[in-house]
């Protein structure tokens, strides 16, 4: 394309002008191919030199600005396909390849890649083979990429249903008072997350699972939360039951923790048939996950517990 813009230029009125009057100056045209330009010796004018550099100046830019747009354009491309790889990894269950995978774009500004990665960092931290001070490091980098998720894009539903997520994890290392002092800000976080996404079933639950814990907190810890707070939520199990029951019909059967705590508050609301029912659906749910072993795990000790 260069070659031929040049050999029009060449050809044209005012560069046969300009050589004419330079007599040092020569085009060899390929009699072969009408128009072409096989080569130019002699010396150009000043004139002409800088008729020929701007036009090259200009062609420079027109690419360079073609490879950007391109560039841009390879970039979104790839975010979807970075997107797309992750989720897969993470809806087999192949946390480690998702980590390792995520880690080579951690530098990344965007909040899809950004939360994505926090989610990897949090599910690897949840691995049995992990050592403590792995897992705390991993607890706090997916609290730092959850943030910088939300940093970047507000709006991200996802990013708020992560950031609440991680916060919680690391007010396990930060002692009770911080984490009943969080509690206010994982809780706001989850309903911005559902305010922005109405049908995120997971969402749903983490509302019911926090009333429940709420509910379930022992007399001391609701000592710390009266004397952070003006005034600690008053909530009942039944409460976190329409939130799990809700999760249920948003989408069934997606999450064992989900049955389990259904059974758990059942069993709290002194309704043993409908709680050995959902554990025994958390205990036979298919373990895709460690978190889904430990759901097993508890399903049945409940169940054995219960004389089932």
């Amino acid at each position: 394309m260069f070659t031929s813009w040049v050999q029009r230029f060449l050809c044209s009125p005012l560069p046969r002008l300009l050589i004419r009057r330079n007599p040092g100056a020569s085009i060899n045209i390929s009699p072969s191919i009408p128009g072409s330009i096989t080569h130019v010796s002699g010396k150009l004018t000043l004139l002409e030199k800088g008729l020929v550099l701007s036009s090259l100046s200009f062609l420079a830019i027109e690419s360079l600005r073609r490879k950007r747009k391109n560039a841009v354009v390879h970039a979104s491309i790839k975010v979807e396909d970075i997107k797309e790889q992750a989720d897969y990894l993470h809806g087999n269950g192949e946390m480690e390849k998702l980590y390792e995978f995520l880690t080579q774009y951690k530098d990344s500004e965007d909040p899809e890649i950004l939360w994505r990665f926090a989610r990897a960092c949090r599910e690897i931290s949840q691995l049995g083979n992990i050592t403590p001070d792995e897992k705390k490091r991993v607890v706090y980098e997916s609290h730092d990429f959850a943030k910088k998720a939300l940093e970047k894009d507000g709006l991200c539903w996802a990013a708020h249903k992560w950031y609440g997520i991680c916060l919680s994890d690391v007010g396990e290392y930060e002692g009770i008072k911080v984490k009943i002092g969080n509690a206010y800000k994982i809780r706001d976080h989850f309903q911005r997350a559902i305010e922005l996404n109405p049908k995120d079933a997971t969402t749903i639950h983490l509302i019911g699972l926090w009333i429940y814990m709420f509910a379930d907190m022992p007399w001391y810890q609701k000592k710390i939360a009266s004397t952070l707070f003006a005034a600690t939520p008053s909530v009942q199990y039944d409460e976190a039951l329409e939130y799990f029951q809700k999760a249920e019909e948003a989408e069934p059967n997606f999450y064992s923790k989900n049955h389990l705590y259904l059974g758990k508050t059942y069993l709290k609301l002194k309704n043993k048939e409908l709680a050995v029912y959902w554990l025994t659906k958390a205990k036979d749910y298919p373990a895709r996950t460690e978190e889904d072993q430990q759901v097993h795990k508890e399903a049945a000790d409940i169940l054995k517990s219960l004389g089932k």
